[in-house]
């Protein structure tokens, strides 16, 4: 993808953030708007001022238009069509994700996932179905601020066991996860990861003092469960 198929999500972000820091000012719960600081910086700046900054800021809660309209942009549409075909649903799970410094979060970040399928987030009804997921970094995502790892080659073998984890949401068991290195995928800004809903992935923490932004999108047939009500 190119600059003028992301930049209005972010510029849409980064408006949604001055807006909040600007309200916090004026309620006396952070000092400084830090106004010049870049986009992959100024959320975990006004983090540490004050947390509240981080709520709400998912594609379910924010539901901002150029974040809708991105998510039919005819560049990426196009990409996905390649695999789904004409026909196209977007799946209700979908999110960005804005991954702060490690230990900078209340209560751990859930966007620091443990090994799973998006397969087995999705009720029953979608098994047989398939569905893609699209996972792209609004910033460089590296193994520093916590890009992505996956187990390839490995989408042809179904659902695998999975747990609900407090804290950690649903996770492969330990005794369903095979002894193979883990393949890390750095990306930049403008890459596309297209993945089967069977391959096992996960995302590790962010080591850096900036944010990881990226977005997880799924796409599927139309007349197909999604997968969620």
């Amino acid at each position: 993808l190119q600059d003028s198929d992301v930049d209005p999500v972010i510029e849409e972000y980064e408006a949604h953030i001055d807006r909040r820091a600007n309200e916090l000012l004026a309620e006396g719960k952070i000092k400084d708007l830090y106004v010049d600081a870049p986009f992959a910086k100024r959320l975990a700046l006004i983090n540490n001022q004050c947390p509240e900054i981080y709520t709400g800021l998912d594609i379910y809660l924010l539901r901002g238009i150029a974040t809708f309209n991105f998510l039919r942009n005819k560049n990426l549409i196009d990409l996905v069509e390649s695999i789904v075909g004409p026909e196209i649903t977007c799946n209700p799970i979908q999110h960005i994700r804005g991954k702060l410094p490690d230990g900078t979060t209340v209560g751990g970040d859930g966007h620091v996932a443990p090994w799973h399928q998006d397969a087995g987030v999705t009720l029953e009804e979608a098994d047989p179905h398939f569905i893609l997921t699209v996972w792209l970094p609004l910033v460089s995502a590296t193994p520093e601020n916590g890009c992505l790892q996956i187990i390839p080659r490995v989408h042809n073998t179904g659902l695998w066991e999975h747990e609900t984890v407090q804290g950690k949401g649903t996770v492969i068991t330990e005794n369903s996860m095979p002894d193979v290195e883990p393949l890390t995928l750095p990306m930049e800004k403008g890459d596309v990861l297209l993945m089967h809903k069977e391959i096992p992935h996960r995302s590790t923490p962010n080591n850096t003092d900036t944010v990881r932004w990226s977005m997880d999108l799924r796409y599927q047939i139309t007349g197909t469960p999604t997968g969620r009500p």
